[in-house]
């Protein structure tokens, strides 16, 4: 399980190299805290696992001539790809057929292999492990790994650093690397919600089943939260303190991310836009007086489909 003191020397080992995100203050329109992680390098909270692993694996003498390998609908290998470059390390990023071309592009422009197998992201992974056996590179799990999820939950110790009232921490799950980075972070401080597509509930699965299991994937978030199970780091969050849990649906998530637009100016892709989704549309209500934040990440978006 992810401690925080794994979060803290994460974020020793990061600092200066990502940026430390603002936390936007509520709006009369939404009454919430937006930790705009969207400004993040590559426009995504992955950039923060991604340099905390490829460091690490830098300290450890694992990074060789094969350098970095990754699998991912998108994201994760737009993060591995920056950091490899910023680096001067090989990155080769596998991505299944479906990945947006918004995000493959900008991985090729980082400097990266790309690499399309397959129809969704649990292929992609497998070939991306086999080529990590293969050509000795180090593998880099686009979620379910402990420097890349303690990475990611340096974001929560930045939001409660900078508002420690807040009660709440609003994420969205797909593969739940935000997730367990988060809870790390926010145990004995804060609650968590944790918010899913209806149509990729790897948490809710994973709790009702009491282990991760495989479930279908689809949706408008399926490039984003597109993961087939939950990861085992954050089936241990679960079990360490559960926290609440909250689907919404497709029109939920689209009118969510068309809400981002319409009153913030943030340009988000459908699976950043989940978490906000699960406050308009009432599938969770704070209580009265609640200080909530909501997660807001993934920029990397095509913004004309936004107008």
């Amino acid at each position: 399980m992810i401690t925080r003191d794994d979060l803290l020397a994460a974020r020793d080992r990061i600092a200066g190299r990502v940026r430390r995100t603002p936390l936007l203050a509520p709006s009369d329109r939404d009454r919430v805290w937006l930790k705009c992680e969207h400004l993040q390098h590559c426009g995504v909270f992955k950039t923060r696992g991604a340099f905390n692993r490829q460091l690490a694996a830098r300290e450890r003498g694992e990074l060789g001539a094969a350098g970095i390998v990754v699998a991912s609908g998108g994201n994760a290998g737009l993060a591995q790809a920056f950091v490899a470059r910023e680096l001067g390390v090989r990155a080769t990023v596998f991505v299944p057929e479906t990945a947006p071309a918004v995000k493959v592009e900008r991985i090729r422009r980082y400097g990266a292999e790309v690499r399309r197998v397959g129809a969704e992201f649990a292929e992609a992974q497998e070939a991306a492990v086999a080529f990590a056996h293969e050509r000795g590179a180090a593998f880099a799990h686009a979620y379910d790994q402990p420097e890349v999820a303690a990475g990611a939950g340096t974001l929560a110790e930045e939001l409660l650093d900078d508002e420690p009232r807040i009660d709440t921490v609003v994420v969205s799950v797909g593969g739940g690397g935000l997730y367990a980075g988060v809870a790390a972070a926010a145990r004995g401080r804060a609650r968590v919600v944790a918010v899913e597509p209806e149509l990729i509930p790897t948490l809710h699965r994973a709790m009702a089943a009491g282990r991760p299991v495989d479930v279908d994937v689809s949706g408008v978030a399926a490039d984003s939260l597109g993961a087939r199970r939950l990861g085992d780091l954050a089936h241990a969050a679960v079990l360490a303190e559960p926290p609440v849990t909250v689907l919404v649906g497709d029109d939920d998530i689209v009118a969510a991310r068309e809400h981002l637009w319409a009153e913030h100016r943030i340009a988000s892709e459908h699976g950043a836009a989940t978490a906000m989704a699960a406050l308009l549309s009432g599938a969770y209500v704070p209580a009265e007086g609640e200080r909530v934040a909501v997660v807001v990440c993934g920029a990397n978006t095509d913004p004309s489909t936004l107008a």
